[in-house]
């Protein structure tokens, strides 16, 4: 039986080329028609990455060297269909074929498609994205005008001569915020609570790139910090609330050009909201206001449908994986691409997705699940779904190098559990039989009669 891979974004085409390289047959489904994920149907026309070129491209694979720093959306969808192409990928793509559900068997996986066949499959990878499960507020529901999630703003058009409220301070709600201060009526920019903001470039280098994998994540918060603070200055003076959280224990927004629209008074900031009538949105300060379109820039849940229910825990958005991709009590099932790195994604795609093809092959070597034998060995969920990548790089690194640990570690739990399991056969022929003493001859033993 060949693996699956379910989904062709980003993350799905990096573990193809890794499994294609590491001899693992394979076949991918897509649920749309082309490669790219979000970059080809979920973000706006204007968009552009917020990490750099050098801390997004594939780590074997870079982007051409005449690109922008910021390469734009459709640069994006350019680049990652070139890649499936250079690497022969398309080919063994199932396009518009979606994934309904899947059960595990005793070896493999057994797999419904929407409008297909069910089959059969040794293994299955999950990258079917982070950023597609819309989130809205509660209120959203009630407001009697135009509710428009980030994923669904495609243009300025739709902003144009509109009353607007964004919502969020996160990077999408950063970007229509100052899309909607060029072209809306009016720009109301509600957030609940306070949000760092980093500048896309300092000393005419992306920020991204400043920080070094030598970097204790202390060294690098308080030099972001003083940097942002000269060029940006505090952000009362914005009118923006004081973060109540450090530097990355959220993930920061990457844009200071909000900060010109502030300047100019083409944005008035609000707090959160209290309720909504009608068309009127009632903030928590008490003051209220009509709008005619509200954009929500709340962000996404991660969402794993065709798996069965509850069978793998997402606190938060935080994924309960161990070693990043494997799920507590399953086997040959790997969910990759749920984690939101700080700077940038590409260079880690590649060596996850080699670690990946290399536990694939391990655990057919394996009679017990290679989650189990992780657990052993002290792997625990994480607590937060933001990573440094320089430390995740470092955690791949070692994670390759004691592949021999894992399997002796394996081997081991093997002969204790053959040694309990002999010593409990021991005890139960023992109590299967009853002393009977006869004038003083030696001991005989009578089966126990069947209760």
């Amino acid at each position: 039986m060949k693996t699956l891979i379910i989904g062709a974004g980003p993350v799905g085409l990096g573990c193809a080329k890794a499994l294609a390289e590491a001899a693992v047959d394979y076949v991918q489904v897509e649920a749309t028609d082309h490669v790219g994920g979000n970059w080809a149907h979920g973000v706006y026309t204007t968009a552009h990455i917020i990490s750099s070129r050098k801390t997004t491209e594939y780590a074997d694979h870079p982007m051409p060297r005449h690109w922008p720093a910021f390469p734009s959306a459709k640069q994006m969808c350019t680049y990652y269909n070139d890649y499936a192409d250079t690497y022969e990928l398309r080919q063994r793509i199932r396009f518009e074929t979606r994934v309904t559900a899947m059960r595990p068997l005793e070896r493999g996986w057994e797999v419904d498609f929407e409008a297909a066949d069910t089959e059969r499959f040794a293994a299955v990878v999950i990258c079917n994205g982070h950023h597609w499960k819309r989130v809205y507020p509660e209120w959203a529901a009630d407001f009697s005008g135009e509710v428009l999630h980030s994923k669904d703003y495609k243009r300025p058009e739709q902003l144009a001569g509109k009353r607007v409220l964004v919502v969020g301070g996160g990077n999408s709600g950063c970007d229509i915020a100052a899309e909607a201060a060029r072209v809306a009526s009016s720009t109301d920019w509600s957030l609940r609570q306070g949000v760092h903001f980093l500048p896309k470039t300092l000393f005419g280098v992306p920020t991204v790139e400043l920080m070094r994998p030598w970097m204790p994540v202390g060294v690098q918060r308080a030099m972001l910090k003083l940097l942002t603070r000269i060029t940006v200055g505090p952000y009362e003076g914005y009118g923006l609330p004081t973060p109540s959280h450090r530097l990355f224990e959220e993930h920061p927004t990457i844009n200071t050009e909000i900060f010109r629209y502030l300047d100019h008074g083409k944005i008035s900031v609000r707090p959160g909201v209290s309720s909504v009538d009608g068309d009127t949105v009632h903030f928590v300060d008490g003051a209220s206001k009509a709008y005619d379109l509200v954009a929500c820039g709340t962000g996404y849940a991660v969402s794993l449908p065709m798996l069965p229910e509850g069978m793998l825990e997402v606190r938060g958005k935080v994924a309960q994986l161990i070693g990043g991709m494997l799920i507590p009590g399953q086997r040959d099932v790997y969910v990759v691409g749920t984690t939101q790195p700080r700077y940038g994604l590409g260079p880690l795609v590649t060596p996850a997705a080699q670690l990946l093809a290399r536990w694939i092959r391990l655990q057919e070597d394996l009679d017990l699940p290679l989650v189990e034998v992780l657990q052993a060995m002290g792997q625990k969920p994480p607590h937060t779904h933001l990573v440094d990548p320089h430390q995740a790089l470092r955690q791949i690194r070692l994670a390759r190098r004691t592949e021999p640990l894992i399997r002796r570690q394996a081997n081991q739990m093997l002969a204790r559990r053959s040694s309990r399991s002999s010593q409990s056969l021991g005890r139960d022929l023992f109590e299967g039989h009853r002393p009977r003493t006869t004038g003083g001859s030696p001991l005989e033993f009578q089966p126990r009669p069947p209760a």
